[in-house]
C-alpha cells in the first residue's frame, strides 16, 4: 500500500495553485517547472482535477488554473479519491486471491481487519484535512496532524 505518483503530484499541483493565492492563476508550464514534472503530466493531472471540480481554467493572456473553490473547502481525502482511490477497498481480497478464485483467508482473516482499521484512520485524517491546512509549513502541519492521531505514542503490547 502506497500512494501513487498521480495522487502525490496531483495533490502537489493543487497545493501549488493554492499557495499562489486567491484569484491568481498558474499555467501548466509554470506548474510543471515548479513541481519538476513534465508539462504533459501536469496537463493530465490538471485535467483530472478540473473534471473533479477542484480547479478551473481560463484561456487567454490572463489564463491558467485557479482553485474552483476556497482552499478551506477542498478536502484532501476527496482529492486523493479522485486522483487514485483508497488504500483498502472491499474487493481487495478478491483481487489478491492468488491462483484461487477466493482467498484462502476469506472466512477468518485477521489481516483484513488490520487493513480496514488502517483505512478508517486514514479516512479520519484525510476527511478532516483541507487544502488550506496543507498551505502551512511542515512543522505546523505535523503539530496539527498530531492532534488528530497520537503519532508519538508507542502501542502497548496485548496480554495473551
Amino acid at each position: 500500500m502506497k500512494l501513487t505518483s498521480q495522487e502525490e503530484y496531483g495533490l502537489r499541483c493543487l497545493l501549488r495553485i493554492a499557495r499562489c493565492g486567491p484569484g491568481k492563476s498558474l499555467t501548466i508550464p509554470e506548474i510543471s517547472q515548479m513541481e519538476g514534472i513534465s508539462t504533459h503530466y501536469a496537463a493530465k493531472l490538471l485535467r483530472v482535477l478540473r473534471r473533479g471540480g477542484f480547479v478551473k481554467s481560463a484561456r487567454g493572456q490572463a489564463g491558467g488554473y485557479t482553485l474552483a473553490r476556497p482552499a478551506e473547502q477542498i478536502i484532501v481525502g476527496e482529492t486523493l479519491a479522485l486522483l487514485g482511490g483508497r488504500l483498502y477497498e472491499p474487493d481487495f481480497c478478491i483481487e489478491h486471491a492468488g491462483h484461487e478464485k477466493m482467498c484462502t483467508q476469506t472466512v477468518d482473516c485477521s489481516i483484513r481487519s488490520l487493513w480496514r482499521a488502517l483505512q478508517l484512520v486514514v479516512d479520519q485524517v484525510l476527511s478532516q484535512t483541507t487544502l488550506r491546512d496543507l498551505v502551512s509549513n511542515e512543522r505546523e502541519m505535523a503539530a496539527w496532524v498530531g492532534q488528530l492521531v497520537n503519532i508519538d505514542q508507542k502501542p502497548q503490547a496485548r496480554s495473551q
